[in-house]
């Protein structure tokens, strides 16, 4: 699956964003001051983002690399999609 890099932002910029709400929902809850509440959203929001950049980056390092070519095994041999018949002297036993 091909994600171009303004989708894999795009998607990052949304894991982001769900988890701060989530994280402010969740300190507004608890009893602390407005500015604690939002420099720790803010923190959390930020952390989510670049977790997200920095997972998809390893996922693309893992991934084989679709532009590597292939070695031909003999370089004199012409590729043909046909089976040749050989004879019995060069049929290994």
């Amino acid at each position: 699956m091909y994600i171009s890099s303004r989708g894999i932002v795009t998607r990052n910029f949304a894991i982001a964003i769900v988890n701060g709400v989530i994280t402010l929902i969740i300190l507004l809850i608890a009893p602390l001051g407005l500015t604690a509440v939002i420099s720790n959203t803010f923190l959390v929001t930020v952390a989510s983002f670049f977790t997200a950049t920095f997972a998809d980056r390893i996922v693309r390092f893992l991934q084989p690399s679709a532009s590597i070519p292939e070695i031909p095994l003999h370089n004199d041999v012409p590729h043909s999609s046909q089976l040749d018949a050989r004879s019995s002297h060069e049929i290994e036993r």
